[in-house]
């Protein structure tokens, strides 16, 4: 598929003051890690990775196809540079598998005829719920 470590040596992180509980200390540290990831000037994936990547995370990345992800969980900002790396190779894992192409297959005779059969039931059953006519 890729090269994890290789692809790690691409990433750029940042860290940022952290949003939440945590006191006067709060003020002082940068806890929040913020991961970027250039992916059309990668170097590890492949064109056609970099494509499929673009198609399916169109809705995560930047007008320049830098993809941003952020994690502010943990107090600890190596805990959180932990969590993003996980992250992003998980969201890299998901998003470079291709779906199976559908083969159609035929709708089977006898679930054509049960579909019907309860069609009709159900068509009575409700048609004898109407009050009888009177002539």
């Amino acid at each position: 598929m890729f090269d994890e470590q290789a692809i790690l040596n691409e990433l750029a992180f940042k860290a940022v003051r952290s949003s939440g509980a945590g006191g006067q200390h709060v003020n002082k540290t940068a806890s929040k890690v913020e991961l970027t990831f250039d992916l059309l000037n990668s170097k590890v994936l492949s064109e056609a990775q970099k494509e499929l990547l673009k198609a399916n995370l169109k809705t995560r990345l930047t007008k320049d196809s830098v993809l941003i992800i952020q994690c502010g969980e943990s107090r600890s900002q190596f805990r959180n540079k932990a969590i993003v790396i996980q992250r992003f190779l998980e969201l890299l894992k998901v998003n470079l598998v291709e779906d199976k192409a559908r083969i159609l297959t035929k709708i089977p005779k006898a679930v054509i005829k049960k579909r019907l059969v309860n069609k009709r039931k159900n068509s009575e059953k409700k048609a004898n719920r109407k009050p009888p006519e009177m002539d």
